[in-house]
């Protein structure tokens, strides 16, 4: 995910970088542009239709069509964006829960019980870490560091991680209220907070498993080809040659905006406007172990 600083922010708008959908378009820009120029010569230098009536009013039908695009676009960028907010949300749940488990462990162990400390240390934040290449549909082993613990056993990578990570952590609360470590009111205390690592994964599945239908992305992206192509017939009358460049810009504001809720629409990928889920998760890291030192 690419960020903007405070400073520097109008200086960053005449930036190119992969992420900017302006170098992605570029070539499609251009076409377009290729594309109005020959409507322009022939239909003005070549046939001279700028005279005949039924030429000159086609504008008219293309500002009621813009006026359903824009309402279609707006509908469509908003949509996507929910998508992408939620995620980030419910990823900033799993932040607060890893650190109040954290919290309640230190509180409720001993400074002498270092091995379920050092238990706790490592399965919070293996959990977040599990979760994104789940998310990501990662094949990658799981290792947050080079030392594993005695009690955590070795992972069916093959199957949901973050699963067998939970019925771990559920395993080890057991077992630790059954040698007395806990008490049976500490055990209910945390029990909201490992039922909330599962309630977070959930929904962050319900987000990837349920991509906008596909009927209505196709529709949108015919519809813009569709109005693009047709509309330097619209201008060309009015605009002349200034309609080059107009149709170049529409076309990259539309194609734009459709790009980004097709990114954004899946929270949880690797292209540039995706969420962070690795930072996030070497953030969990971090608070978890300093908590627990």
């Amino acid at each position: 995910m690419i960020t903007i600083g405070k400073k520097g922010n109008l200086i960053n708008i005449f930036e190119l970088r992969k992420a900017d959908t302006f170098s992605r378009l570029l070539p499609y820009i251009m076409a377009v542009c290729v594309y109005t120029a020959i409507v322009y010569f022939i239909m003005i230098t070549t046939l001279h239709l700028h005279d005949v009536p039924p030429f000159k009013s086609i504008l008219t039908l293309h500002t009621l069509l813009g006026a359903i695009i824009s309402l279609l676009m707006v509908f469509r960028t908003n949509t996507a964006y929910d998508r992408w907010w939620e995620g980030r949300k419910l990823w900033g749940g799993l932040v607060n829960n890893s650190r109040n488990l954290a919290v309640k462990m230190n509180a409720m162990l001993p400074r002498g019980n270092e091995k379920d400390r050092a238990f706790f240390k490592k399965i919070i934040p293996m959990f977040a870490h599990a979760l994104y290449l789940h998310l990501r549909a990662e094949t990658t082993r799981l290792e947050l560091d080079s030392d594993p613990h005695p009690e955590i056993p070795d992972l069916d990578h093959t199957k949901h991680v973050p699963n067998q990570i939970a019925s771990v952590m559920a395993s080890k609360l057991n077992l630790m209220y059954n040698e007395g470590t806990l008490t049976g009111d500490q055990t209910i205390i945390l029990n909201a907070e490992f039922q909330s690592f599962l309630d977070v994964c959930g929904a962050c599945e319900r987000i990837k498993n349920t991509p906008i239908p596909y009927s209505y992305s196709t529709f949108i992206k015919k519809f813009i080809f569709l109005y693009i192509m047709t509309l330097p017939f619209g201008l060309v009358f009015t605009l002349t040659y200034f309609s080059i460049p107009i149709v170049g810009i529409v076309f990259y504001v539309l194609a734009s905006l459709e790009m980004i809720a097709e990114e954004i629409e899946d929270p949880f990928g690797t292209e540039f406007n995706d969420l962070p889920l690795e930072k996030i998760a070497e953030n969990i890291k971090k608070n978890v172990e300093h908590i627990l030192m």
